[in-house]
């Protein structure tokens, strides 16, 4: 059987070549958005775990002041944490995350860097009642709403994530299409061979065998390809990524979870391979 699906692909290595790629386009893009998805889901997950409401102060702000609002909050009973950030470590947090950049550590003192309060609520609809008290205050200079920043990432992510599932539905109609008229050609080119094969008492899934074999090994092959090639990008340009989103704990991620989406991808592309030759086969070979 694998001898008959081998004869198949060399005869026709051009028609082998067209269907390998489209499903090697079509797998590498899903396991892009894969990896995005895993990405944003990370992404999102770090910021809603950060303090969800970081109130900047002014420099006349005295601690005493400061701890008069922090007091305010806490009469709410509707904060679990409030962690005060004084200019002197806040200085501290920018040089850490600075750490590989001179230029930028001599430019920034603690004088011009402000003292802070770190919120975190119990319920996230407590927000909103937390951010009006403290942009009420003559001592703020900026409120930082943490949901704000978490809603536009979800909203932002939601939309990539639609655009993705249009983008991935259109290329694996077009492999399913173009898998069944290559599967098709191919049955019509053997239709004498196929009779033959009847005639000497062959069974259908005897015949229709092969080509379901020979649609899974485009599936294989294209997954293998397409999936490899994008995880490989991707730990490529990791540190490049990392580099960029310094400070935002979403790297690294695990080989192992890359190689269970590879032979996911792989099962699926098989059973897709197989489900487009079928179709030909009850189109063309009655």
């Amino acid at each position: 059987m694998i001898s008959t699906v081998s004869k198949y692909v060399r005869r026709s290595p051009y028609q082998a070549l067209s269907a390998a790629l489209i499903m090697s386009l079509t797998f590498f893009a899903i396991t892009i958005f894969s990896i995005l998805t895993i990405l944003s889901i990370r992404f999102i997950s770090y910021f809603e775990t950060r303090p969800q409401l970081t109130v900047f102060f002014k420099d006349s702000a005295s601690r005493d002041e400061i701890r008069g609002l922090e007091n305010k909050l806490s009469d709410t009973g509707r904060t679990s944490s409030i962690t005060y950030v004084s200019k002197e470590e806040a200085l501290a947090i920018y040089k850490e995350q600075n750490k590989k950049d001179p230029i930028l550590l001599d430019l920034v003192t603690a004088d011009i860097l402000p003292a802070s309060i770190e919120v975190q609520a119990t319920q996230a609809e407590y927000l909103a009642d937390l951010a009006g008290i403290v942009r009420g205050s003559p001592l703020v200079e900026e409120v930082v709403f943490q949901k704000d920043i978490v809603d536009t990432l979800i909203s932002w992510t939601n939309a990539a994530r639609r655009l993705g599932i249009a983008i991935i539905a259109i290329l694996v109609t077009v492999s399913v299409l173009v898998i069944i008229t290559i599967i098709g050609i191919k049955i019509t080119v053997r239709r004498e061979e196929i009779e033959t094969m009847k005639l000497l008492g062959a069974t259908n899934w005897f015949i229709r065998a092969p080509f379901l074999l020979e649609g899974a090994f485009y599936g294989f092959v294209g997954s293998l390809a397409g999936g490899g090639l994008a995880i490989a990008l991707f730990y490529y340009f990791s540190p490049s990524f990392e580099a960029f989103l310094r400070g935002v704990a979403i790297f690294p991620i695990s080989p192992v979870m890359m190689l269970e989406l590879l032979a996911i991808e792989t099962i699926v592309a098989c059973l897709l391979g197989m489900f487009a030759s079928y179709m030909a086969v009850l189109r063309y070979l009655k």
